[in-house]
Formats: structure tokens, sequence, C-alpha cells
């Protein structure tokens, strides 16, 4: 780099003044040479010391730009560096250490921002163990932090090492899984790195290989022997369009080189040579700014400074230089030149393609634009990651297709991580074998799919099983161990859920469990004893009840003139006008006898038949819904308070998906921590209902399957899988095992073996349904029996014991006498009515007029009970008067009747 810069310089000068002849102020330069860091540091205090000067060029190590920087400071010189990417401290606290190249940080955004657009889920990162490889190592580990892509290893190279010792490193490499290199490292360690990755086998396909700028803008100098073992990297470099000038000045640089026999590694022009010429053009841009200054005026008094043991002076030229060279703008051989807070601003990185004996551009970067095929500025920019509209990149291995960044390890040992549960162990039970480095012993239904799908793979792995035993952890959190995919795990073997927002940083084999997640609520309070009255309402009992005594009134007006002639019917006349009252009922359950006589109480029996089958139709019905169809409707309250599963994503899919308040959930981890909330319920510090997935429910339905239910819909998730890093090849693999032993006849007996018989997934719904009958029982329908039971008892007391029948006669006695006196009152209103009508005859006669006849016998004196006896009416009567008043009351049936 000396001879480049030595020469660039001298260059620069030339051109800037040949330019302007007419500027009033010209640069002067002092070199020192220096072989070492020590001699660079005398070098410095020599110059400021004997030389005077007022600026600094050129420091090219981070240890000397810390000791130049804070020494620039103290003297107010600025400390300007062309080859400084980064620096310790920020621009505020060292104001004097000014860097004419774009900070490594953007270099690092570069890089991250191709990964994910690769959809390179982790790297390997090789960098030169040096201060400087170190910071940088710092700005990746940033950036790739902020795009959630991880850093598999790094491996910290040293310049001394030998190759043996690389060679090493790199065999253990190969036994890892991650495929992505990134290389940080100056071009003679690198060269060195990549000849030995060629000899081991890992610049074949599969293999992804990035290098830095720290290693690309060297490669024009580098010779067929190295290009060649790097063929297929993708690297990223500083941008520099093509100009005249630049031609100009390449065409210059080569010609000098040759004339003045420049020897050394670096033989051909680099970014850093333009950054240089920019630089030098800068300085003299500042200085013409600055104008010629007075000698006197160059430097501060040093008597007000105070105590200082040095002999160094204060120079008042280089605030004034500092402050111009930060506003200085123009557009120099490397791009546009300005300087934002004490460093250059970022330009656009070149991604291109070690191709053949070339490279090839295959797309460009900025901060503004991110990815891109062409630098052509359309409209609002907008950051993109996406790599399609790269040019097509010729990978290791002559491949062009993407590698996936991730494979088998050489080794052939999958690190297999399963999660210590305290509950639901019948999925994943383990057991602790080495506490140090957490390896375990693991049985339960997803080992056992697990180990069926490993025996099917077309290739022979072995697996050790790793305990995730954060779950003493109160956030204990299978998104957690998930995440420790790739680093920890090669693979996570457990009930893990298929999940949206997992997917985005590990592949998912398919499910061997059936999917959802469904609600689990308490069954309903067992039937009460008056169940049978629930189908009607109160008021709706009453209007029956009304109306069958209402409909009894009235089948009594109807039938009280009409005489029993009907020797099948109930009873006599007196019996049957008294059944009456019972028509609206017994006519229901004896539709067979002869109940009423008269044509308008059939008439009105007709109607009252009608509605009471719409009655009893929806009775019935009413009360089916009820025992059924009404057991099995469930709202869900807002009140309520939710239990899930511990560790698992129903948290966050219950408050995202559901909008459950988070104060309303509770974790559990177990079947019998479940059943115990729920029987405490919300009011006794419980729950009030559970989400979690179905073949949790399952089990816990199976155990108290006659206390629960399942209700409402099924929210869909994909059930259980088995996790793999981003794009891992086995991910394809195992599914297609996955499927043979779950359509296999080994499922069954897996499902047996730890779910218990009658289980299977073959049937979501089939743990819902109760083991028990779900007959209805006497307590159901007690209150139906109470009542039947309590009119038996009545009739048999009061027809069977001496004090019922006392009772029931005289009872019957003062019923009688109401009746007939109801019954007087009503045949005298009847003989009003006919002496109204017509002469009243004498008693015993007839009268014939127009083919009609009457007999109307005059009311027998003597008490009431005479009157209601028919017998007794006509017990004085002779033979032949009998028949005529039988005749006449026949007769006056027909007339009545028509």
């Amino acid at each position: 780099m000396g001879s480049v810069a030595d020469l660039c310089i001298n260059i620069s000068l030339s051109d800037f003044y040949s330019e302007h002849p007419n500027y009033r102020t010209r640069l002067q330069l002092h070199t020192k040479n220096a072989e070492s860091l020590l001699e660079s540091d005398f070098a410095v205090l020599d110059l400021l010391n004997h030389e005077e000067v007022h600026g600094i060029l050129g420091p090219q190590t981070a240890t000397e730009d810390k000791f130049l920087s804070e020494l620039g400071g103290k003297v107010h010189v600025p400390v300007i560096s062309f080859t400084a990417r980064s620096s310790t401290l920020p621009h505020a606290q060292n104001r004097y250490f000014v860097r004419t190249t774009p900070d490594d940080m953007y270099q690092a955004q570069a890089l991250a921002d191709i990964c994910q657009g690769y959809k390179w889920s982790e790297v390997v990162i090789l960098y030169e163990d040096t201060e400087y490889g170190s910071q940088f190592l710092s700005h990746l580990n940033k950036a790739f932090q902020e795009i959630e892509i991880g850093i598999a290893y790094t491996s910290a190279i040293s310049i001394s090492s030998e190759d043996s010792q690389i060679s090493k490193e790199l065999k253990k490499l190969m036994a890892k899984q991650t495929r992505v290199f990134l290389v940080h490292m100056n071009s003679s360690l690198g060269y060195r790195l990549f000849f030995l990755a060629k000899k081991a086998g890992m610049m074949s396909e599969g293999y992804a290989w990035i290098i830095t700028d720290y290693l690309s803008n060297f490669l024009n100098s580098m010779d067929f022997v190295a290009r060649d073992s790097m063929e297929g990297v993708l690297g990223i470099r500083p941008y520099v369009s093509k100009s005249k000038d630049l031609d100009s000045f390449q065409e210059r640089w080569k010609r000098n080189m040759v004339l003045k026999k420049r020897t050394g590694l670096v033989r051909d022009l680099n970014i850093y040579g333009l950054w240089l010429y920019d630089t030098i053009h800068s300085l003299a841009i500042a200085a013409e700014m600055i104008g010629p200054v007075n000698s006197s005026l160059l430097y501060v008094n040093t008597s007000k400074n105070g105590s200082d043991n040095t002999n160094l002076k204060i120079s008042a030229f280089g605030p004034r230089l500092l402050s111009q060279l930060s506003r200085t703008k123009f557009r120099g051989l490397s791009g546009e030149f300005q300087l934002i807070n004490g460093q250059l601003k970022p330009s656009a990185f070149e991604i291109f393609n070690v191709f053949g004996t070339g490279e090839k551009t295959v797309g460009f970067w900025t901060l503004d634009t991110g990815i891109s095929g062409e630098l052509i500025s359309t409209g609002e920019p907008t950051h993109s990651t996406s790599t399609k509209n790269l040019k097509s990149v010729m990978w290791p291995g002559d491949s062009f297709t993407r590698p996936k960044g991730w494979a088998i390890p050489a080794t052939g040992v999958l690190r297999v991580g399963v999660p210590e549960k305290h509950g639901f162990t019948e999925f994943v039970n383990v057991k602790l074998i080495d506490a140090a480095t957490n390896r375990t012993n693991a049985t339960g239904f997803s080992v056992d799919i697990f180990l069926a799908a490993l025996d099917l793979l077309p290739f022979h792995i072995n697996c050790e099983f790793y305990q995730y035993n954060d779950s003493n952890n109160p956030n204990f959190s299978y998104d957690d161990m998930l995440k420790g995919i790739p680093q920890t795990y090669d693979i996570v073997v457990g009930d893990t859920t298929i999940w949206a927002p997992r997917a985005s940083h590990v592949d998912f084999s398919l499910p061997y469990s059936e999917p959802g997640v469904v609600l689990v609520v308490k069954n309903k309070k067992p039937f009460d004893m008056w169940i049978f009255v629930k189908p009607l309402r109160w008021d709706l009992w009453l209007a029956i009840i009304v109306a069958c005594i209402l409909m009894g009134i009235v089948l009594r007006i109807l039938e009280h003139r009409v005489p029993n002639t009907n020797e099948e019917s109930v009873g006599p006349d007196r019996e049957r006008l008294r059944m009456t009252y019972w028509s609206p009922i017994t006519v229901l359950a004896f539709p067979e006898r002869n109940m009423v006589a008269s044509t308008w109480s059939i008439f009105v029996l007709v109607f009252w038949l009608f509605m009471a089958f719409i009655l009893m139709q929806s009775y019935t019905a009413n009360l089916s819904a009820i025992l059924t169809v009404d057991q099995l409707k469930f709202a869900f309250s807002e009140d309520y308070y939710v239990g899930y599963q511990e560790g698992s994503f129903m948290k966050i899919f219950l408050q995202e998906q559901l909008h459950i308040n988070e104060s309303r959930l509770i974790s559990y981890s177990s079947v019998e921590a479940y059943h115990d909330a729920m029987t405490r319920g919300s009011k006794r510090g419980g729950i009030d209902a559970i989400f979690d997935e179905i073949p949790y429910m399952k089990i816990f339905l199976k155990k108290y399957d006659s206390q629960y239910k399942m209700v409402g819909p099924t929210y869909r998730t994909d059930g259980f899988g088995f996790a793999f890093p981003v794009g891992s090849p086995l991910t394809a693999t195992f599914s297609k095992a996955i499927l043979a032993v779950t359509q296999g006849p080994n499922m069954t007996s897996f499902e047996q073996k730890h779910f218990g018989p009658g289980y299977s997934s073959q049937d979501p719904l089939s743990s819902t349904i109760s083991q028990r009958t779900s007959s209805l029982t006497f307590y159901d329908f007690g209150g139906l029996f109470i009542i039947v039971v309590s009119v038996t008892t009545f009739a048999l007391f009061f027809s069977e014991t001496s004090v019922g029948r006392k009772f029931t006669s005289l009872t019957a006695q003062y019923c009688q006498k109401c009746f007939c006196f109801i019954s007087s009152k009503v045949h005298s209103t009847q003989n009003d009515a006919k002496d109204i009508r017509g002469t009243v005859p004498e008693a015993g006669a007839t009268s014939s007029e127009g083919g009609e006849t009457s007999v109307f016998a005059e009311p027998p004196s003597g008490s009431g009970e005479e009157i209601c006896d028919p017998g007794q009416n006509n017990e004085g009567a002779s033979a032949e008067d009998q028949e005529v008043i039988i005749e006449n009351t026949e007769e006056r049936n027909s007339i009545s009747q028509n």
C-alpha cells in the first residue's frame, strides 16, 4: 500500500494544480517511511515537532488510528485515513479523526441483505484475527441480528497460521451443517484459505462462499492459481462508475508503475488508491478555501494551556482545515465525495461473481434501494432484499442452483432437541443422562413416530437426544426452543405445533397428528325433577288449565238438555252430565267413549282436539329439545377465565386471534391441573373453559369424559410436526417418511400404547362422546311421578278408608244439593218461557197442534231431591202415563234438536 499511496498522492497533486494553476495555496507533503508500528508513532511525532505539519495522512491499521486520533485531538491536527473503515469512538468524541472511506457498517448491512435474499438462515464467519477483524465482526453481528439471521460459528484465523492449522479449522467446519461461509481477511491470508478449502472439497456443489471488500478490492492482483480456487465465490466491493478521468488516471498510474519499477503484491490500481486521490483533492480545495495564512497565526499560544509536559504545539490552522474539509463536496474518481460525521458518504456496492478468469457483475446494493439489478433510480426508493432481479450466479461446483445453506453434517449424528414436560408426557417423556451436555433418553408418542420415520430414511443417520431444560422457567416457551435451531439442535422432536409465525425461522415436516384447537367446557347442570314443566311457560300452563275449565262448563251447558238414550254411553244422565266437565281431558284418553251427545258439543270438541293436538306436539318437541339440543348450546362469555397449556403458542393465539384479555388467561401443565382448575371454577381461583389442541383434549376427555365436552368451532392449526433449519434437505425426506408411518399399520399400535385403548386419531371427535349411556333417570321425571302418586294416594284415601268415604259422602250430598238447586232454577226458567209462548196445560194433559205433541209436567211438591230424581218423579204415575211421558219426552227431544 505504501507504493500505491506514494504514487497516487503525486499524481493527484499534479492533476489538481494543473487544473487550477491560479490557486494561491499549495499543499506541501512531508513523507516518512515506517516499517513498524513503533516507527510509525515516532515518525508522526517527528513530523509534528520538526516539520510543523497541520495534517496527518496515512494511518492504515486500527492500532495506528487509536494513537494518532488521540494525538491529533490533543494538538488540533486532523488525522486523515484513506483505509480505516471503522472507529472505536463516536465522531463527537473523536472529531479530529477523519475517514475518507465509507463505514463498514454499510457493508455489513449489504451482506445481511444478500443472505436474507438468498434465504440463508445462518452463516459461518471466517475472519482475520486482528483488531480490525473483530471490529467488522461486531458490525456483522448487529446487522444479522436485525434480520434474524444466525451466526452458526465464527472462526478467527491468524495471519501467521500454518496451512495445517487452517486445514484443521476447515475440517471442523465441514462437520457442521451450515454451508454458507463469509470470509473477511486480507488478500494474502484469503488466497491461502481458498486454496486449502478447494483441496478439502469445500468448493463443491452445495457450498456458498461470500467475500468482503477487504479481499475483493485486491482481486485484480491475484494470480491464476488463486483465481481458479475461488471460482463460484460471491463478493461485494464499492462500485466505481466508468469515466474518462478514471481511464486517464489508470493509464498514467500503470505507466508510472513501470517507469519507477514499483514491486510488491499490489500490481494493479484498487479503490484505496482512488479514495486517496480524492482525499488529496479535498485537502487542496479546503486549503484554498482558507487561503494564505500568516505563519504567526498557525499555532495557539501554549503558555495558556497550563501544565503540558510535551513540546508539541497546538495548531490554530488545524481546526479551520477540519471545518473546510467537512464542507467540501465534489465528484471524484471514486464517486461523490462528501464527508458526513467525519466519514465518507456511502456509495453503491457492486455484487459480483468470480467466474472463469474474471468477475461478472450480477447486481448492486445501495442504502436506499437495497438489492437491485441495475443502478437506476425509479421514483420513491424502496428497500428490497429480493435477489430475483440479480443475474444468474455460478456457485461452487459449476452449479447454477442456489445453495440451500444447510446439509447433513459429515459426522452423520443429528442433535435432536426434545422438551422437558411436567404434563402430557404421553407425547414426550425425557430422562436426563448427562447434565453437562443435556444429553437425555426420550420416549413417548412423538419420539416413536420420529424413530419409525428415521428407520425409513434412504440413508443411515445416528441421533442423540438433548433436552430443552428451560421448562422450570415460568416463561418457558416452545418458540424459545425452536430458536435453538440450528445452533443448539439439528432437529426438534416433540408435540410442536406447526404455526405460521414459527415458519419464518424453521421448516416443519408434514404433521403426524390431527390438527385443530378446540374449546372444552363443563357439561351443563343435570336435569331437575320438574323438567317436564319447563317446555311451557307459566302463562301457557295457566291458559290451558283455564281453557279446560271453561270448556267443561261450555260442554255442561250444551249437554244438560240432551237425555242419555245411548245404552253404551257412560252411566245415567246425572253421571253423564257430571262427566261433561271432564270431557276436555277424558276425550283425549278415551276417544272411543261417547262423552257428549249434542251436535254442538261435538263441533266444539273438534276444535278443542285440534288445539290440544298442537299443544301436545309442541310440548313434545320442546321437551325433546331441552333433553338433547339445548345441552349442546354454549355461549362463550368475555368474563370467562380460560386455561391453556404452558409453553405453547396458545397464549399468543388467544390474544391475537380470539382477542381474549391476557388477564383472563391462566396456564397449566397437565390433565390433572386442568381438571382441578375447572372443578374450582373462576369464582374459586380456577377457570371456566379450556382452549387447547385436539390431541391434548382427547386425552383430557378420555379421563374425565362424563364431566366435560367440546363446544364451538374447531380453530385451524396444522397439527404437530418436527422442526428443521430453514432450507434443510431433511425436511422433505422426513415428511415422506412420516407419511409412510402415519398411514402404515403401526400407527394404531403407537396410539394404543401411549393413549390407551379406544383412542383413534382417525376420528377427531371420537373422544368427545361420553362413554356413559345418556339415558334419562328416575330423578329426571321425579316431579311427574310425585303428582301421579299424590293423586293416586288421594283417591285411595277417599275411596277405601272410613274417614275418606264419610268425607266423600258428605261432599257428594252437598254437591248434589247444589246441583239440584241449580237444575231446579233452570227448569223453572224453561217453564216460564213456555207460559209466555201459550197456555200452560194442566198436569198430565196432552195437546196436539200442528202435528206436534208436548207434555209438560208440573213440578211436584216436595224437596229438591225429588225434583232431581227422575225415578221419584214418576213413581206415582200409571203405566199408561209413563208411556205417554216417555213418548212425549222423545218428541220433545226431536223438537229440541230440530
